[in-house]
């Protein structure tokens, strides 16, 4: 007997991820068709790409045998997703390959939504059951030496860049009981290492601030980048490294490894979290502090969240000018009292004061991003810290975006800025509208 197919479409799209999907019944059949022809394990020791065309040749046959009346496309949607849940990780193979996606979050086996240009969206399809998922979470975290149970019911991991995933991207994962949704995934997809032109051409910002910013690099000003979860500040931070100088060695920190430097002299530090017994965890200030050991000409710390500020001030004011560091605050307000109580959590007992002089004397401009309703994210303000020494923090705003006019308002580049940009021989670009000191 003959039977059809339902391909069980959900709406036209040309974006992986929202492809007419194979129906879950038939999938569910031929994957267990397919264990009761191959053993799965006897091939675990060959490469990836030749299991695959393996399977892929089996399941063609298979399909044959079985009378299924397929069309080319139908045929070859069902092989793929019968060898994604085998040896894959089934429904997030195509999510994780769609460029157009930067995270992928899994509310229990049946809910599954994407950030797509800023935007969250439901896809059609959700994993056919919670050992499914479970099945997908394991083979996760095992490829990164990571385990995740009810006796250790989360894990955070970096999963490197592969033919699965060309850009990397961070996984964490909760099960029950901690979760009460079920399994819960979030995979963030590490963002493309986009240049300031292409942020230009994103709205990010304009011409002005980029080529403000560029001089500031250039001229070895300290920088913090600020902003909320999400609204491009490992991006940015990547975009401005490119105006570093190759023939300077820079050392990067970070929590885990997003950002990307073509500069030739670039070692990279990441996190360690601790092994199953608690123990063997290395922190990002235990790497900011290792890293002064390193003789750095920069430090870019991918984000501060801990008494590792204070180690970073000490670094911008002892010759490592130049440094950049990732932040998240609300406000560039917001951002210069947030560096001064993660720097009181450092096991040094330092006065409050002798704190704020560190940071007047550190950092020398804060770049504010926000993340705005449509899925945009924009520079909102980028101001120069104009206080010293144990003065109240005070800032003097050099671009600030208007909501209303929708555009960039520019003001005069205070003195001390100036001097430094004359200084290094880089001077105020001629682009900048206000000509005033």
């Amino acid at each position: 007997m003959r039977r059809s197919f339902s391909t069980g479409f959900v709406g036209p799209s040309p974006a992986a991820g929202r492809e007419t999907e194979a129906d879950d019944f038939q999938v569910r059949r031929f994957k267990q068709i397919l264990l009761d022809e191959i053993d799965l394990q006897e091939m675990s020791a060959q490469p990836a790409e030749e299991r695959r065309a393996r399977l892929e040749r089996v399941l063609a046959h298979l399909i044959s045998r079985e009378g299924l009346i397929l069309s080319s496309r139908e045929r070859s949607i069902l092989i793929r997703r019968v060898v994604d849940e085998s040896i894959g990780l089934g429904v997030l193979e195509p999510l994780l390959a769609d460029a157009t996606i930067s995270e992928i979050m899994i509310n229990g086996h049946e809910t599954v939504y994407v950030e797509r240009f800023g935007r969250l969206e439901r896809i059609p399809s959700g994993f056919t059951s919670e050992a499914q998922l479970l099945q997908t979470v394991d083979r996760i975290v095992s490829s990164v030496n990571r385990r995740v149970d009810e006796s250790s019911p989360m894990v955070d991991a970096r999963l490197p860049a592969d033919a699965r995933m060309p850009r990397g991207a961070r996984v964490n994962v909760v099960l029950p009981p901690l979760s009460l949704n079920g399994p819960l995934v979030t995979i963030r997809l590490f963002p493309r290492a986009y240049g300031l032109t292409e942020l230009l051409q994103r709205g990010t910002l304009d011409r002005p601030a980029a080529d403000l910013l560029a001089a500031c690099v250039q001229a070895r000003r300290n920088i913090i980048v600020s902003g909320g979860t999400a609204s491009g500040k490992t991006t940015l931070l990547n975009a401005l490294s490119q105006f570093v100088p190759d023939r300077e060695r820079i050392v990067t920190v970070e929590d885990a490894a997003e950002l990307s430097l073509n500069q030739e002299h670039v070692i990279r530090l990441e996190t360690r979290p601790p092994n199953v017994d608690g123990r063997g965890e290395i922190t990002i200030r235990d790497l900011v502090r290792n890293s002064l050991r390193m003789r750095p000409d920069r430090i870019i710390v991918g984000e501060v969240r801990g008494g590792e500020a204070l180690d970073m001030l000490q670094a911008m004011n002892t010759g490592h000018e130049g440094s950049l560091a990732t932040v998240h605050a609300n406000s560039t307000d917001d951002a210069l009292s947030r560096i001064e109580t993660l720097a009181t959590m450092s096991d040094i007992e330092v006065p409050f004061l002798a704190i704020r002089d560190q940071v007047n004397n550190a950092i020398d401009v804060i770049i504010q991003l926000t993340r705005h309703s449509d899925g945009t994210r924009r520079i909102t303000e980028i101001a120069a810290v104009v206080s010293a020494r144990r003065e109240e923090y005070r800032l003097q705003p050099l671009v600030e975006w208007d909501p209303v006019d929708r555009r960039f308002r520019y003001h005069a580049i205070p003195d001390g800025l100036r001097r430094g940009l004359d200084h290094a021989g880089v001077g105020v670009p001629g682009t900048w509208p206000v000509r005033e000191g």
